[in-house]
Order: structure tokens, then sequence, then C-alpha cells
């Protein structure tokens, strides 16, 4: 019987991981007590429900945890394992007190097992203390502009101060995955832990990476107090999504709702390529010279937008004409993509062919006119002068020599 529970709930999974019809999604239904999606490059809400409402928000409070541990240490810095003494259900790694491991090893269990004990190592490491270390995390979470928000410990153990909202979760989520390693980790559905005593191998809680291959994170909670919750991460065909649900009832229900909203979003937006490497965009005259230098795009630029939508390009810096001598492949002005108005991208512009330099006449042409100018008025000036200085001495009367007495 548990057996066939199990199946029935992969093909639920596999029907919801299926492509969306773009233009024939209702609105999904969700069991999520808050939930939202949201299309990060762009910051649009696509789907809300509650997203402000403030909530225990379980461990996925380890989110802010490895960020700051992230932006703290290096990769390579070793972290003690601390004395801690985990309550039943409480998730862990089979971490070692005294033990050291590399801060990576200890993302892996922060951010895969949701370990609590690498959780309170991490916060003595990096804040001396866990209390040291709330007000770290408070700090940066006003810097984050995370207004909904307040953190009471490091792992997400339940507490009438420890709670976010569906919106700032997504916001802390999109942080977190600007960083590479920590983008690589949480899209992973286990990872070996090389240092510290032993080897280990750690396992991913969010079950939908692996299983639905467009799945790439991000971090899971689970507590009597906050529900089940999952901030989710999906790529597929060039467009991302970030989603929350929040309170919800079981594991299961938790993956469906993602699913639900994922496949909703991606049923609205598409990425395309807006601009193409070496794509013409304009032609200009070269100074001195009876030639056009083509100007292209120097590397391509793809942008999510809504379905049926077209994004817009101008161009802006461009001189009148070109003068050389230039390499082929110099900078000249800009080419913006906007969508619905807003700038989303921007592509240097760059000559297709080399430009020579002016002719010499053309190059010199104007000195030599000066110059050329500049004697023949010289030439009047000295002749004037002389001519003046002619008359005057005509006209000086001549000295009349006497006789001495």
């Amino acid at each position: 019987m548990t057996s066939l529970i199990r199946v029935g709930a992969i093909l639920a999974l596999l029907i919801l991981a299926l492509p969306a019809v773009a233009g024939a999604q209702r609105r999904p239904s969700l069991s999520a007590s808050s939930a939202i999606l949201i299309e990060p490059s762009s910051g649009e809400i696509i789907y809300s429900r509650n997203p402000y409402q403030r909530r225990e928000i379980a461990s996925t409070t380890k989110m802010m945890t490895a960020l700051l541990l992230l932006e703290r240490r290096s990769l390579k810095h070793r972290v003690r394992v601390a004395n801690y003494n985990p309550g039943a259900g409480e998730s862990t790694a089979g971490l070692i007190p005294g033990e050291r491991l590399t801060s990576a090893d200890m993302l892996r269990a922060l951010l895969l097992a949701s370990a609590n004990e690498a959780a309170v190592s991490i916060a003595i490491d990096v804040g001396g203390s866990q209390k040291g270390f709330v007000r770290m995390m408070n700090a940066r979470a006003k810097r984050a502009g995370l207004r909904g928000t307040h953190f009471s410990n490091p792992d997400g153990l339940d507490g009438r101060r420890n709670y976010s909202t569906a919106r700032d979760l997504a916001s802390l989520g999109i942080l977190l995955r600007e960083n590479p390693f920590a983008r690589r980790l949480v899209d992973r559905s286990k990872a070996e832990m090389r240092s510290g005593l032993r080897k280990r191998t750690v396992y991913n809680r969010n079950t939908l990476i692996g299983s639905v291959p467009w799945m790439n994170g991000i971090k899971t909670g689970h507590t009597s107090g906050a529900g089940y919750l999952l901030v989710g991460g999906a790529s597929r065909n060039g467009a991302e999504l970030i989603s929350v649900v929040m309170g919800e009832p079981s594991e299961a229900a938790r993956n469906t709702d993602t699913l639900k909203l994922m496949r909703y979003g991606f049923g609205r937006y598409r990425s395309v390529n807006a601009v193409a490497k070496g794509q013409r965009f304009a032609t200009l005259s070269v100074s001195g010279r009876d030639e056009k230098v083509q100007l292209i795009a120097s590397r391509s630029a793809d942008v999510v937008i809504r379905s049926g939508e077209r994004p817009t390009t101008i161009i802006s810096g461009l001189p009148t004409e070109l003068t050389g001598p230039l390499a082929k492949g110099a900078r000249v002005g800009y080419v913006t993509v906007l969508r619905r108005g807003k700038s989303v991208a921007r592509v240097p512009l760059v000559t297709a062919s080399a430009v020579a330099a002016p002719p010499l006449l053309a190059a010199t042409g104007g000195w030599l006119g000066l110059l050329a100018g500049g004697l023949v008025v010289f030439t009047l000036m000295l002749f004037s002068a002389t001519l003046i200085r002619k008359r005057r001495r005509q006209r000086r009367p001549e000295r009349v020599q006497r006789e001495p007495a």
C-alpha cells in the first residue's frame, strides 16, 4: 500500500512538471497559507497570496546563516563544530563536536541536510556567539530591505521573534543565489563532505531536486509551528522563476503547490534573444575617406519577457562619423534593450572592420591651409613695413653742413 502511494505521488509530480500551454492556464489553487511567485530579472510578482503576512519560517532561516558565512569567510576557512544537543526530530548531519570542517562543507551540511549543529557552529565562528550572530542576521536583513523579517536564532527553531514573509524569503533566496557556490550547491540532490574527522554524504531535503529536471533550489523548512515551507528556484528555456510557499500541511502539498506555481509562471514568460552577437545596428561614414563601417553588437543579450511581448532597442553614444585609426572591434556606442520602457540590458557596439587613418593630404590639408594663409599674411606685412620705411626716408630733409667759423 505504501509503495502504491509513493508511485501515485511521483506520477502526480511528473504530471505537474509537464510544460504549460501558454494562455491556457488559470490562476492556481494552493493549500499554502502564504505564497509568491516572482520573475527575478524584472522583480515582477506573477502570483501572490498573503505575501506580506509574517509567519514562522523554520529552516529557511538558514539562507541568512549561509549568506553571512559566504560574505564573512572563505570557502577554505575551517569552522569548529560546536557542542550541540539536538532535540527529538531535529535535522542534523552527524557532525562531531570539536572537528573542523571547511566553510564549503559546512554549507553542504547547512543547505542540503539542513543541519542545526552546522548552523550553530557557523554562528559561533562568524558572530562569536549565537546572540552576536543573530544581531548580524538582523542587521543584514535590514540592509537587504527585508522589512517583514526578524531573526532570533541561526537555525530556524520555532520562536515568536523568528519570522518573515513570502516576499522577503523570495528576496533572500535571490540574494543567496547570486553567490555561484551557493547556486550550484542548492541544485544538487546530494554532496560529499571531505573535511572533518571522516567523509560523509548529505542529501538534499528538497526532494524536487533531481526528480524535476528544471527545479534548481533553494531551501526547505519544517517545524510544528511553521508547517512545511519551500523557497523554490526553477529555470526553463532561459527563463527563471523564484517561488515561496509557507504554512503547508505536508511535504507533498509543499511540492505540489511549488510545481503549480512554476508551471503557471512558465506558461506566461519566455526568454528571447533581443540582441545577437555580430548583429548590425548602424553604419557610419569614415572621416577623410569615401567608405563606411558597420557597427555590430559585441555580445548577445537574452531577456525574459511575458508571452506576447516584444523587447525594443535603442542606440546611443554614436559619433556623426568615424575617425581612424581604429582597430576592428573598437567600442563605439551602445545598444540598450528595453522591456516595457525599462532598461534590462546594455551591449557595446563595436566596429566590424578596422578604420584606417585619414590620407596624408586630408589629414594635413587643414594645417597646410593655415600655414599658407599665415605665410601670405606675413609676406604682406613684411612688404608693407618695407614700403613705409622707404617713404619715410624720402620725406626726411637733407642736413646742411656748415663750414666752421
